[in-house]
């Protein structure tokens, strides 16, 4: 296994939630990384980002471990979530920010 790989891993492991997007939450690169920041800034919960762009090997990568060939990728708990169009009907929905509280209470309570 490629320490990419590794890597990719830990972030996941280590991260509650985590975004891997194009740019960041302050200034996204794509369109549609900029609508799932979007959501994820309406969940109120602090979340961990990747920067793709700064981080080719990664971006390489990624899609094969997921099994997911776009960006923006959400993880949650481990798990992904999905992309830009899945997120933003989760969040229309009101699912994401049940999904999104949830891992957010789990990691004030585990810091505790």
């Amino acid at each position: 296994m490629s320490a990419t790989v590794d890597t990719i891993k830990q972030q996941i492991s280590e991260n509650d939630i985590l975004l891997y997007m194009k740019g960041t939450p302050q200034l996204p690169q794509c369109g549609f990384s900029a609508q799932v920041v979007q959501a994820m800034m309406g969940c109120g919960e602090q979340f961990a980002f990747v920067n793709i762009l700064d981080n080719p090997d990664i971006r390489a990568e990624l899609p094969k471990y997921a099994n997911w060939p776009t960006f923006p990728q959400l993880w949650v708990k481990g798990e992904l979530v999905g992309g830009c169009d899945i997120i933003v009907e989760m969040y229309q929905n009101g699912e994401l920010q049940t999904l999104i509280k949830e891992a957010g209470q789990n990691r004030a309570e585990s810091a505790e």
